[in-house]
C-alpha cells in the first residue's frame, strides 16, 4: 500500500515520497520493523514520537503521527548531518488525530476491509461465552473459524495468548490477515466498550453484531452508566455492522434497540421478542422461535433474510439459564448472517463448546462438564470469571438446584470500578451460604480497603433481612482462601471460586505473580484426597 493511496483514507499533510510502500502497521515501537508504518500516537504519559528517532536510525522510514509528534521527530533528528539525511528519507503522514484513522489505515494496508466475515458480540457479561458458542456451532457445521477475545485468540485451531479483550487496531488487522492466509471464513469476536471508545475496532465491519446485557462495570473508565451504554451503542451503527440481534431481557437492551442505527431483531423470552426463547428454567434444551417479520417496528429487521424454518431446537452445552440466552443469541446471529436455520437445527442439540474459566468444574484430573458426577469424597468446585454484581448473582443462582450448601470465594480488583464492590457483596450475601472474602488483583489499592467495601454490601444485605449467608470470613491470601474453602466443604457442597476465571496472574502493587484459580483449586482437591487439611472455614 502506497502513501498516496492512504491519503484519501487519512487526509493530512504528507512529508516525503508519496509512492513509498508500507507492508504493515504497528503502534508498538518494540515490534515495528523496516517496511512497516510506525504509528506514533499521543499517549497518557508519553508521545509515541519519542521513540521514532531510534526507529528511524534502525531503518524504519514510514511514520503516521500528529503535528506535535512530527515536531518532536524533526527536532530530535536535526542535530547531525547523518540524522538529517535519515530524516530526508522518511515519509510521514501528519494528521490531526492519528488514533482515529489508525484502524482504517491498518485495514487498507492489510487488505482486511471485508475478510474474514465477522460476528461481533458486546455487553457486560456473556461476550466470551457467546463467541465460543458461535465458534462451536460453526465448527460443527464444518467451517474454518477464528475467535478473538478475553481468553485467547484462536486461528484455525492455533492459540495466540490474548492481552486484552480486543487488540489494538494494527494488531487486529494483522490477525485478520493471518486468518485470510489460514483460510478462515468466519471470526467471532468480543467487542469491548474500551475498544469502541479507543478506536481499536476501527476498520472492522461485522455482518451481525450481538448485545448480551448491560450492568455495572468499568465505571472507572466510563464514569457513568450512560457513557458506558453510549460506548456499546457505537457497535450498532453502519460504521461497524450490517444488522444486529439484541437481547431484551433488561431495560438496557430495550434502549439499545431504540439507539441502533442498523436493522435489528430482538431476542428474549416474552411474546414481543422476534427471536423468542421457549425454555423451562433449569433445563438445557429449548426451542428458539422466529416470529413474523410484520411484527418488526422502527429500527428492527427489514425483511432482508427469509427463514423457512421458524423453530430451531437447541441445547446449551453450558450450565445456567443465562447460558441458554447466550446459546440462543449465538444461533440467532448465525442465522441472521446467512447460515441456514435448518443447519443450526441439525446441530443445535449435539454441538459442543467449552469455555476456559466460565462455569468450569474442576477435579483432580481436569475440567468436566457441570452435569457430570463428581468424586464421592470431594465437593463440587467451579471456577468462573464472574466479577460484577449481576454475574455473581446469576452464577450462584445457577448452582442452587443441586447444592445443599453454596460457598463463594471472591474479591474485587483494585484500581478499577469501585462502585460495584458494594453490589458484589450484596449479591454474594443473598445467594451464598458461606462467603470467603479474599484478594483479587488489588493492584495499587489497599487490599483491606477493597475487602471492607465488599463487606459493606454483605452487611447491608444481612441488615435488610435479604441475606442467605450464614458465615463470612476473610482470608486475604487467595491461594489459602481456596485451600481452606475446599478443605472445609462437605461433598454435598459447591464451592464457587469467582473473579479470575481463565486468568493466570495475581497483581499486587505493580508486580504480577503467577496464579491460576483452576490450578490452585485442583491442588486443593488433591490435598483433600491425600488427607491433608490446610485449614477450616466453617462447620
Amino acid at each position: 500500500m502506497r502513501f498516496s493511496q492512504l491519503l484519501p483514507i487519512a487526509p493530512g499533510t504528507l512529508h516525503g515520497d508519496p509512492e513509498k510502500e508500507v507492508t504493515g502497521v504497528s503502534h508498538d515501537s518494540r515490534g515495528v520493523a523496516p517496511g512497516q508504518l510506525y504509528a506514533a500516537l499521543p499517549g497518557a504519559n508519553v508521545h509515541g514520537a519519542k521513540f521514532a528517532p531510534e526507529l528511524i536510525r534502525s531503518g524504519v522510514d514510514a511514520i503516521l503521527t500528529d503535528s506535535h509528534g512530527w515536531t518532536q521527530v524533526t527536532e530530535a533528528l536535526g542535530g547531525t548531518e547523518s540524522d538529517r539525511a535519515l530524516l530526508d528519507g522518511v515519509t510521514a503522514l501528519i494528521v490531526e488525530a492519528p488514533r482515529a484513522v489508525l484502524g482504517f489505515v491498518s485495514a487498507a494496508v492489510y487488505g482486511t476491509t471485508s475478510v474474514p466475515e465477522l460476528i461481533g458480540v458486546t455487553g457486560t457479561n456473556g461476550k466470551t461465552t457467546t463467541t465460543y458458542l458461535v465458534d462451536g456451532m460453526l465448527a460443527a457445521l464444518g467451517h474454518r473459524t477464528a475467535v478473538i477475545g478475553t481468553v485467547a485468540i484462536l486461528i484455525a485451531g492455533d492459540t495466540v495468548p490474548s492481552v486484552r479483550t480486543t487488540p489494538e487496531a494494527p494488531e487486529l488487522h494483522a490477525l485478520f490477515a493471518k486468518m485470510r492466509t489460514a483460510e478462515v471464513d468466519t471470526c467471532s469476536m468480543e467487542v469491548s466498550s474500551h475498544a469502541l471508545s479507543q478506536h481499536r475496532v476501527d476498520g472492522a465491519h461485522f455482518s451481525v453484531a450481538g448485545f448480551t446485557n448491560l450492568s455495572q462495570d468499568h465505571l472507572d473508565f466510563h464514569n457513568t452508566m450512560e457513557e458506558y451504554f453510549e460506548a456499546k451503542a457505537q457497535l450498532f451503527t453502519r460504521t461497524f455492522s450490517d444488522r444486529a440481534v439484541i437481547v431484551v431481557e433488561d431495560e438496557w437492551g430495550e434502549r439499545m434497540v431504540d439507539a441502533a442505527q442498523v436493522p435489528v431483531r430482538t431476542l428474549g423470552r416474552d411474546e414481543r421478542s422476534q427471536w423468542r426463547i421457549d425454555h423451562t428454567p433449569g433445563e438445557s434444551e429449548f426451542v428458539l422461535h422466529l416470529g413474523d417479520d410484520e411484527s418488526a417496528g422502527p429500527n428492527r429487521a427489514d425483511g432482508q433474510s427469509a427463514h423457512t424454518l421458524r423453530s430451531i431446537r437447541l441445547r446449551s452445552p453450558l450450565p445456567g439459564d443465562f447460558n441458554v440466552t447466550n446459546t440462543a443469541l449465538a444461533a440467532a446471529m448465525l442465522i441472521e448472517s446467512g447460515v441456514a436455520a435448518e443447519d443450526i437445527d441439525a446441530i443445535g442439540r449435539s454441538f459442543v463448546t467449552s469455555v476456559p474459566g466460565r462455569m468450569e468444574i474442576i477435579d483432580v484430573s481436569g475440567p468436566r462438564a457441570l452435569e457430570e458426577s463428581h468424586p464421592e469424597l470431594l465437593p463440587r468446585a467451579i471456577v468462573d470469571y464472574s466479577h460484577t454484581p449481576d454475574a455473581i448473582a446469576k452464577a450462584l443462582a445457577t448452582l442452587h438446584a443441586d447444592s445443599e450448601e453454596l460457598v463463594i470465594v471472591f474479591g474485587a480488583g483494585g484500581d478499577r470500578d469501585r462502585g460495584k464492590r458494594f453490589g458484589m457483596g450484596q449479591a454474594a450475601a443473598r445467594e451464598a451460604d458461606v462467603i470467603v472474602l479474599t484478594d483479587d488483583n488489588p493492584r495499587t489499592e489497599d487490599p483491606a480497603a477493597i475487602r471492607a467495601a465488599i463487606r459493606e454490601g454483605v452487611d447491608a444485605a444481612v441488615s435488610a433481612g435479604q441475606a442467605r449467608v450464614k458465615k463470612i470470613i476473610e482470608v486475604p491470601d487467595r491461594g489459602r482462601a481456596i485451600d481452606e474453602a475446599i478443605a472445609s466443604a462437605d461433598p454435598s457442597t459447591t464451592v464457587l471460586i469467582a473473579g479470575k476465571g481463565h486468568e493466570t496472574g495475581q497483581t499486587v502493587g505493580t508486580t504480577v505473580t503467577e496464579f491460576d484459580d483452576r490450578a490452585r483449586t485442583r491442588s486443593a482437591l488433591s490435598m483433600r484426597l491425600g488427607g491433608e487439611q490446610p485449614g477450616k472455614v466453617h462447620r
